[in-house]
């Protein structure tokens, strides 16, 4: 799925941070559930565990900024492994907005960052 899709369109966000109402569809893009957030209080409408990174890219890179360059080459590896995600993320934000939902710390080095970037590659 190509076309040109708004930057603005896709928005990020912890899952510790409360919901807006300009999120649109919010889509939590890891694989575990984040620790200490009840499920009605992230108010998820899609949980894509199957684009989030492989449990032994997500270990090896350990948030470690030191080593994002290389993690973000792995991930946009497996991504497009999984196109058929990465096309129905594009879909959903040429459409309106959605929020990827995230649980990392570190807000400018974790897998929703590398998926937005991709999301919004042509």
């Amino acid at each position: 799925m190509r076309g040109s899709i708004p930057a603005e369109n896709v928005k990020l966000k912890r899952a510790y941070e409360a919901p807006g109402a300009k999120d649109g569809t919010r889509i939590l893009v890891d694989r575990l559930w984040p620790r200490g957030v009840s499920k009605k209080d992230v108010a998820l409408d899609i949980w894509m565990k199957d684009i989030a990174p492989s449990n032994e890219l997500r270990k090896s890179f350990g948030h470690d900024a030191a080593h994002w360059n290389e993690f973000r080459q792995r991930y946009a590896h497996e991504v497009k492994q999984n196109h058929l995600l990465l096309d129905q993320l594009r879909s959903l934000a040429q459409k309106g907005p959605i929020t990827l939902v995230y649980s990392a710390r570190d807000e400018a080095h974790n897998n929703a960052v590398a998926l937005k970037t991709l999301i919004l590659d042509d």
